[in-house]
């Protein structure tokens, strides 16, 4: 008896991700556990430069921003709830001072610009449709940072205007990094508080928008429909009933590194996890005979790995 669908799924015959290849990650929450997975197997691995970015438009400006060299200055800050914050970029970068707020963007700017020229893989997640334009400077944010909801008006991006988006995003990164494989995916987590019916509205924009601007080395991940149709349980969601619970995240990891990454990298993988473990034990007698075998042991695969892989850092 058969108990789930399941998405046909196969491994890319090209551009799979290995211990070379340098990952540029942007978008939503859900692009935050991919990348964390990245970096607990010691992928070369950079990603949310402006933190999490939930709709296309800031995507866009972000990497818009990044290729003009835009430098961030008093104009492009305020002070709200005793901290300084910018519209273009998540609450995580605020700061108690202007001066150091501002030096944040400026260095992340700098930094996003040598990835994005350097990247062989950057996945793009997009986890909302619904925008918020600040009515006093009739600018579209990427974060509200707790403003009063009167002073925004709320749209859903239409089809078109996301794909015009995606596509001035595409020709943006192709302008500097012409050789890069760009994944888009559709963030799992259900953006509830737009509303159950304006949710499912909001996803379905994404997806028809991303499927028009695919194109050769521009691919599409399904894990909003992994998630929807494999994972249909709430088991699989965390307390909250909105985001994937650790489960969820690794059933979907699992399914990613079947099509995007080769055989041969996944052997490396289970080494790196080894060492990983290891580093994590905790033992019983750390002064034992033992536990010092084990840690030259560790050393000794540490070591093995970093002379393969000389960008692996433990």
């Amino acid at each position: 008896m058969k108990l789930q669908t399941q998405i046909p799924l196969f491994p890319e015959e090209h551009n799979q991700i290995d211990y070379n290849s340098k990952t540029l990650l942007f978008g939503s929450c859900f692009s935050e556990n991919m990348s964390e997975k990245l970096q607990y197997f010691k992928f070369q691995n950079y990603q949310n430069p402006f933190g999490i970015l939930f709709h296309p438009k800031a995507i866009e400006t972000l990497i818009e921003h990044v290729i003009q060299h835009k430098i961030y200055s008093e104009k492009d800050v305020f002070f709200h709830n005793e901290q300084w914050h910018c519209f273009d970029a998540h609450s995580k970068l605020s700061d108690a001072t202007k001066e150091g707020l501002i030096d944040k963007l400026n260095s992340q700017i700098e930094c996003t610009r040598n990835q994005l020229k350097n990247a062989s893989h950057i996945i793009i997640t997009l986890g909302t449709a619904w925008v918020y334009n600040y009515i006093e400077k009739n600018k579209t944010v990427a974060n509200c940072h707790k403003i009063p909801q009167k002073k925004f008006t709320k749209t859903i991006l239409t089809v078109e205007e996301i794909r015009d988006s995606l596509k001035h995003i595409l020709a943006q990164i192709r302008g500097v990094n012409a050789h890069a494989t760009i994944i888009f995916t559709v963030s799992p987590v259900r953006h509830i508080k737009d509303g159950f019916v304006e949710n499912t509205q909001s996803k379905s924009h994404l997806l028809t928008a991303i499927h028009q601007v695919l194109a050769s080395r521009t691919y599409y991940f399904p894990s909003y429909e992994i998630m929807m149709d494999e994972l249909r349980d709430y088991r699989f969601y965390a307390e909250d009933m909105i985001h994937p619970n650790s489960t969820a995240i690794n059933y979907i990891w699992e399914k990613f590194q079947l099509v995007w990454i080769s055989n041969k990298t996944l052997k490396i993988m289970k080494e790196v996890d080894v060492v990983q473990k290891g580093i994590q034990h905790r033992p019983f007698n750390p002064n034992s005979e033992a536990h010092s075998k084990f840690l030259e042991n560790l050393e000794d695969k540490k070591n093995r790995l970093q002379l393969q892989f000389p960008d692996i850092m433990f």
